[in-house]
């Protein structure tokens, strides 16, 4: 279905707010990444090794604060957006992700793409996410190379540092078998 020329704004709104979500989260700018969640959000993120399930904007900050820290090197990208306005102040998208993880404590580098679900919702007339979901399409874990030297990354300087995080493994299941 066509956009009116009403709906413009609003989709180009959505598309930074997500836009802005993968900048905030790689860039560890958590009050500014919780600014774009509903109070009540629900998180479901499903790979290829792990599920991770929540509620709650602060339960998600808190989550990718403690997995994006000092020791993570991280970029991701959202592409090829489908915006639906399933009424006035609500929308759905659709979004495909592509993404590296370094974890540098363990030395595992993971890369990958998936599909992101999400339920927008104006609020106070802002677009905010009130849902987010992907499943992986592909997830590649590997132990990184010796000969890689990661010369800088930024969440070195403003990720969490290990005495700074808390166990959000009550958030995580991690499976075996790839599904």
């Amino acid at each position: 279905m066509p956009y009116t020329i009403e709906q413009l704004p609003d989709l180009e709104d959505i598309k930074v707010l997500k836009h802005r979500y993968f900048r905030f989260m790689d860039t560890g700018q958590w009050s500014a990444l919780a600014a774009l969640f509903t109070e009540t959000a629900h998180i479901d993120y499903r790979g290829g090794t792990y599920r991770c399930q929540m509620d709650g904007r602060d339960n998600l900050v808190e989550f990718l604060a403690n997995s994006f820290n000092s020791d993570a090197v991280a970029m991701h990208h959202g592409h090829m957006p489908e915006i639906t306005f399933t009424g006035r102040d609500t929308a759905e998208g659709i979004w495909y992700l592509e993404d590296i993880f370094i974890h540098l404590d363990t030395n595992l580098h993971t890369f990958g793409s998936a599909i992101y679900h999400d339920s927008y919702q104006r609020v106070g007339g802002e677009w905010l996410i009130a849902r987010s979901e992907y499943d992986r399409v592909i997830e590649v874990n590997m132990p990184l190379d010796p000969a890689i030297k990661v010369d800088f990354h930024y969440l070195k300087k403003v990720g969490r540092k290990p005495e700074e995080r808390r166990d959000v493994s009550h958030l995580i299941t991690w499976t075996t078998d790839g599904a």
